[in-house]
């Protein structure tokens, strides 16, 4: 779902930093306070030419979307608890015209959304889990290399895929995303534990997939899972692996961006071996879904180039 980190990192952080991408020389500021951000979510599960389709990976019965007839695949990985429909409904929409030569899959991944039940298991390694499923259920759909594109816990999702079967990502567009956690963020986690404190705005996208009672106990079954890898993995989701990653890789940036502290961005860049960077100078965490047009055509660009 979101990276809520919000006005306190702000605070905390100061979010005054220059990003300079040593092989493009692009820089930019993001600059502090910054307002809290809200994601905006389509629930409506409708787009021509999209067909929603099961398959079993694993244990899991995993629900996905699938537009296009291309022979190239490209995988679309949402955020924390998001969904195919919550999450990219403007890419399944948008995203095949421009991409003629692919089909384009948005998951629900296993214990979210249509892909349930059973209910996710945050474990210390459930994006390394996440990572194994989506590279079987690409490879059960005939794509033995692919393109991967993931936005905030779906871009973790998407490094960890990356690093571990480097020989199958053919490209990876991240956004919104961190592969470690600092100390401040965990203490953030904790207090946004309580979704009875977010605005309604927040909370009832959510609520109606996951319903009014059950959301507040996965959320902070998330939450937990987060901390558990901050405690016993001493906050490395997967920073150590990324020199791993072989294939050349986007890091989409919103430069008003409040969900993520500014020192992530910079750390992929210097950490990736092929790394580029476009940034939405007035983009938050949504860039996605705010500037879809654009956004699609930037990622687009990328794949076919």
């Amino acid at each position: 779902m979101m990276r809520l980190l919000a006005s306190t990192v702000a605070a905390q952080c100061g979010l005054a930093i220059r990003i300079t991408k040593t092989t493009s020389a692009l820089s930019f500021c993001v600059q502090s306070p910054v307002a809290s951000a809200v994601r905006s979510r389509s629930m409506c599960s409708s787009a021509p030419g999209a067909k929603e389709r099961r398959l079993q990976v694993g244990a899991s019965t995993v629900h996905f979307v699938e537009a296009g007839d291309g022979n190239r695949g490209v995988i679309l990985l949402p955020g924390a608890l998001g969904t195919a429909w919550t999450d990219f409904k403007p890419q399944i929409e948008g995203l095949p015209a421009l991409l003629p030569h692919h089909r384009v899959i948005a998951w629900d991944p296993p214990g979210y959304g249509k892909s349930r039940p059973p209910d996710k298991q945050f474990t210390v390694d459930f994006y390394e889990r996440d990572a194994a499923a989506a590279g079987e259920l690409m490879q059960k759909l005939g794509f033995q290399r692919f393109s991967v594109v993931g936005w905030s816990d779906g871009g973790i999702t998407g490094l960890v895929l990356a690093a571990k079967q480097p020989e199958r990502v053919e490209k990876l567009v991240v956004w919104g995303s961190n592969s470690y956690i600092s100390d401040t963020e965990a203490n953030i986690y904790e207090g946004i534990r309580d979704v009875s404190k977010w605005s309604a705005r927040m909370r009832e996208p959510m609520e109606q997939v996951y319903g009014v009672e059950h959301f507040p106990k996965l959320w902070s079954a998330w939450v937990d899972g987060l901390l558990r890898i901050h405690h016993e993995r001493k906050g490395d989701i997967c920073s150590g692996s990324l020199k791993h990653i072989k294939a050349p890789t986007l890091v989409v940036h919103g430069a008003k961006d409040p969900m993520i502290i500014p020192d992530h961005v910079p750390y992929l860049l210097n950490n990736i071996k092929n790394t580029d960077l476009h940034v939405f100078p007035d983009g938050k965490h949504n860039i996605h879904l705010r500037y879809a047009n654009e956004f699609n055509a930037i990622v687009a660009k990328f794949l076919l180039a």
